[in-house]
């Protein structure tokens, strides 16, 4: 079975539904094994969740955009992951990330960018979305990459919404979407 790792902090729970949402996408596709990890709000993770880390075939990045850049405690998460890094321990496995924030643009590429970079620390191989933008016209806020992401998952949540208002359903659609590609390229990569 093929293993698929969600690791993310979500500050108001938007993130965390993303989360989920990516994790539906990766569960639909045949001879995958999922598992959410939480960051908690002192930026730890179960003790078990390293374990998981260690056997999983693909990790998915997640955090809020905070200030231009992933939470604090995404951030301590990944100074712990130091020692794996040593080790060269999540070194070939694939790697992508999703982020939120309150506002359309909320400098969400510096996250994604800033997850890229955590991943080529560690050796990974980065998946972008392989998703074409809603870009016309015609296109609607619900609309499937609204925001028009390539090099991860984005998604929006207005400030003043909560978790159960937002994000919205094309962002919704577009995480599942994007928990499919993740899911359908470790199972490849497991193959080859």
């Amino acid at each position: 079975m093929t293993s698929v790792v969600i690791v993310f902090h979500s500050g108001y729970g938007h993130t965390e539904r993303l989360a989920r949402a990516v994790a539906q996408g990766a569960e639909g596709v045949a001879g995958i094994g999922m598992a959410n990890i939480a960051i908690d709000a002192s930026g730890h993770v179960p003790d078990d969740a390293w374990a998981a880390l260690a056997a999983a075939d693909a990790i998915v990045f997640g955090s809020p955009t905070y200030m231009g850049g992933p939470s604090w405690q995404f951030k301590k998460f990944a100074d712990t992951s130091s020692k794996v890094w040593a080790a060269q321990g999540w070194k070939n496995k694939l790697a992508a990330g999703f982020t939120n924030s309150g506002s359309m643009n909320g400098d969400k590429a510096s996250t994604l960018s800033w997850f890229v970079t955590f991943a080529m620390q560690h050796g990974m191989v980065w998946t972008g979305t392989g998703m074409m933008p809603a870009n016309t016209k015609q296109a609607r806020r619900d609309d499937v990459n609204y925001l028009g992401a390539f090099t991860g998952l984005m998604a929006q949540s207005p400030a003043d919404a909560s978790a159960a208002e937002a994000p919205t359903q094309g962002d919704l659609d577009t995480a599942v979407l994007f928990g499919t590609r993740v899911a359908e390229l470790a199972n490849f990569g497991r193959r080859a």
